[in-house]
């Protein structure tokens, strides 16, 4: 879809309800699983939030709780995805001060031709 589609689609979006949201949802959904390839979320955190979002409107939970729901899952993932960031620092620089730095071997001393003459 071109970036010009893509804004249109946005601002017509931006001034409905989160129910009528939730209807264009479903609908391009539907529209994805006949017509296209569906490109599943690579993101854990994104994939348990579709799930619980999924489950609680089949429930018929009201809209705001869903909403609320699926944000602080959301939160949870980027709180999770900076543990695992400072975890990995932690660990590099623990790698880091584990490896014992390389020497350098001395250079080999030139022989002086000088004194043979």
């Amino acid at each position: 879809m071109n970036e010009q589609l893509k804004q249109r689609i946005l601002r017509r979006l931006e001034a409905l309800a989160d129910e009528r949201g939730y209807q264009i949802l479903d609908y391009v959904e539907f529209l994805e699983s006949k017509y296209a390839q569906r490109a599943s979320p690579t993101n854990l955190f994104a994939r348990i939030s579709e799930g619980i979002e999924d489950t609680m409107r089949a429930a018929r939970i009201p809209i705001k709780a869903v909403s609320a729901t699926t944000g602080l899952v959301d939160s949870a993932g980027k709180v999770m995805k900076g543990v695992a960031a400072a975890a990995e620092s932690v660990v590099n620089e623990a790698l880091q001060a584990a490896t014992p730095p390389k020497q350098v071997p001395p250079a080999k001393e030139a022989k002086d031709d000088s004194s043979t003459s």
